[in-house]
């Protein structure tokens, strides 16, 4: 029985490995897209620096309207705020209940570090950076203005591409410092200043539980985040089609992946740093 006949007689099965070799092949052109994106970084110092440039500038305080609040910076400093806040509400109230809310300042120093600070900064960069650099390339594409710059010799994966996931990377430096400032100080403040928990008693726990080598793999973290989700949306970005509908739909499968991504990043980075001994002591 030949294949033809069979995929006649069984169109279930013609569906289920159509199915199969139409994922097998999107995998396949986003990895080789990536492979691209990761080989062109070094043409976007040699040829593209200003593009760079004026990318790392629109992307950490935004432009136009959005420069009057600060852009990611803000965003992103707000959503750390209020999960830093919850760390305070909800570690203290449980630490309360069994008696040792001195405890709070473990939390604030065990919880933002490892997990808190760097998914919320994640989620504010797919969300903002990442969802914008989407929107841009996809509105070039159908436009046509990526086929123009190819036209005109210009090497379109590093100008548009490469440059996006650089400036990502150097932008969530100093917006990861501010999450976690913003985490700190929230919890620290709806401790004493909400809570009356003594100042001393709570940066005596925050600073004994707080791990400098903690920090350096949070940002690691953060870092890692960046670039994949930079080219998860250079991609639906760069491959957008059907007009204005269909750059909106690659915005929301951009976002939707980036954000499986970045958790995904957070927990096998988490369990390869922390998996083994989880790098803990209870003391103080």
């Amino acid at each position: 029985m030949t294949l033809g006949v069979a995929s006649k007689q069984f169109p279930r099965l013609r569906r289920l490995v159509h199915g199969w070799v139409v994922g097998l092949t999107r995998i396949g052109n986003q990895a080789q897209f990536y492979g691209k994106t990761l080989g062109s970084i070094g043409a976007v110092f040699v040829h593209y620096k200003s593009e760079m440039v004026r990318l790392i500038a629109q992307m950490s305080l935004g432009t136009g309207a959005l420069a009057i609040i600060g852009g990611t910076t803000v965003i992103v400093g707000f959503l750390t705020l209020s999960t830093g806040a919850l760390v305070a509400v909800q570690g203290y109230n449980q630490f309360a209940d069994v008696g040792v809310e001195a405890l709070t300042g473990f939390a604030s120093a065990f919880f933002n570090v490892r997990l808190i600070a760097p998914v919320v900064a994640g989620i504010g960069l797919a969300a903002t950076i990442g969802a914008g650099a989407t929107a841009q390339l996809g509105a070039m594409r159908i436009n046509e203005e990526i086929d123009a710059l190819e036209v005109m010799g210009i090497r379109s994966i590093a100008y548009l591409a490469s440059s996006r996931v650089v400036a990502g990377v150097v932008v969530v430096i100093p917006l990861y410092c501010v999450a976690v400032l913003t985490s700190f100080f929230a919890a620290r403040f709806g401790t004493t200043a909400v809570y009356g928990q003594s100042t001393g008693v709570y940066d005596h726990y925050f600073n004994t539980f707080l791990n400098p080598t903690d920090l350096i793999w949070s940002f690691f973290q953060a870092v890692s985040m960046a670039v994949v989700i930079m080219l998860v949306h250079t991609y639906y970005g760069f491959t957008a089609s059907g007009g204005p509908a269909g750059v909106g739909e690659a915005v929301g499968r951009a976002v939707r992946t980036s954000l499986i991504s970045a958790v995904f990043v957070v927990l096998f980075l988490s369990l390869a740093i922390y998996g083994q001994s989880g790098n803990f002591h209870l003391s103080g």
